[in-house]
């Protein structure tokens, strides 16, 4: 409850940012822009006017799109098609917009003489207050656009792509998880591939759920394993590379009850981490995407590799564990110098397990 309580704070402060900004955009191109409109009767306005009328409206439409991104991306996401969600989502803002407008925009029209009502005084019929609700509708879908292109590409990648940061091959500082289900194969015969593939639905669900909070990115998915990426200074702060593993473990048994009964097992995943520097890149025209090239990636899947042959659910590079921090709730054991496929050199690894 505390982590949805934050998230949910979190999205809040970001759309009222949001929309305030957006709205005093409006303002100052509409007041500034048309002083020679009829019926517009035009003062100076400072960087306070603006805000003043730009502040409850921003508030209310934030208020409105935080609690509607909230519950649908939390609640609903998961059993609709995205269709279905931009459908919802466009009619509940349209109607919002209308109303939050119906309460702010006699306000302002009157505080600042617009004397654009009709003789009937009636909002429907008022030319600029159908022109902030169209601009508001362009707004959201913007919102909405980005919202869907960085759940799609990942968090920032998508920002990245439009600034061209990658476009040429740079190095970064990089830690990778490789996290498998356990018995894979075994837990496919046992159900079949149709509700093989709906457990892998729902544990990268629970999995989604949590990316965020320890500031981790989803590289890719290849069937039942999934590749998290961070960059080395945030993936070792608060040993976030290490507690989101921990955490995904409690967030699966907590439903517990929901995967035996529609799966009668309950998922183990085991994981591999190391970190170090790598090639960071954009790749192809269709279906472009950023690429990591280098020995950590492929060291970080050899890693969990050794899961299975050691009884280990979580192992790690020494590199690694030398540079996080754990408390005394984490104890590490030294499994020694192992040689990994594929590598000449051998690589000290150890076990990071829960006390």
């Amino acid at each position: 409850m505390k982590n949805y309580v934050i998230q949910f704070l979190s999205l809040l402060f970001r759309t009222i940012i949001f929309w305030t900004l957006a709205f005093s955009i409006f303002v100052f191109i509409r007041y500034y822009a048309i002083g020679a409109e009829e019926g517009l009767i035009v003062t100076d306005y400072h960087i306070s006017d603006i805000l003043r009328y730009a502040s409850p409206l921003g508030l209310l439409i934030g208020i409105l799109f935080a609690i509607v991104e909230f519950v649908f991306d939390k609640f609903l996401s998961k059993n609709l098609s995205l269709a279905l969600v931009l459908i919802e989502k466009f009619v509940i803002y349209f109607i919002g917009i209308i109303l939050s407008l119906n309460y702010v925009f006699p306000l302002v029209e009157n505080e600042l003489n617009l004397n654009l009502t009709t003789e009937e005084g009636w909002w429907k019929t008022s030319q600029i207050f159908w022109i902030i609700v169209g601009y508001f509708l362009i707004c959201s879908i913007v919102f909405s656009f980005v919202k869907i292109a960085n759940d799609k590409f990942g968090k920032g990648v998508f920002f990245n792509l439009l600034l061209g940061k990658y476009r040429k091959p740079r190095e970064e500082k990089r830690i990778f998880m490789f996290l498998d289900l356990q018995a894979s194969t075994t837990i496919a015969e046992k159900l079949g591939h149709y509700n093989y593939s709906e457990l892998i639905q729902d544990c990268f669900y629970d999995l989604n759920r949590i990316v965020t909070k320890y500031d981790a990115e989803i590289y890719q998915y290849v069937g039942d394993e999934a590749v998290l990426s961070w960059t080395y200074k945030r993936g070792i702060k608060n040993n976030n590379c290490a507690k989101l593993f921990f955490h995904f473990q409690d967030r699966i048994k907590k439903r517990e009850k929901y995967y035996l009964k529609k799966y009668n097992l309950v998922p183990v995943f085991k994981a591999g981490i190391h970190g170090g520097k790598l090639i960071v890149t954009e790749v192809g025209t269709v279906k472009k995407e950023i690429a990591y090239h280098g020995d950590v990636i492929n060291t970080s899947a050899r890693i969990q590799g050794e899961c299975n042959k050691y009884k280990e659910l979580l192992l790690s590079s020494n590199i690694l564990i030398n540079d996080l921090s754990l408390s005394s709730k984490y104890k590490t054991e030294f499994i020694g110098k192992i040689e990994l496929k594929g590598k000449e050199e051998k690589l000290d690894i150890s076990a990071i397990r829960v006390s």
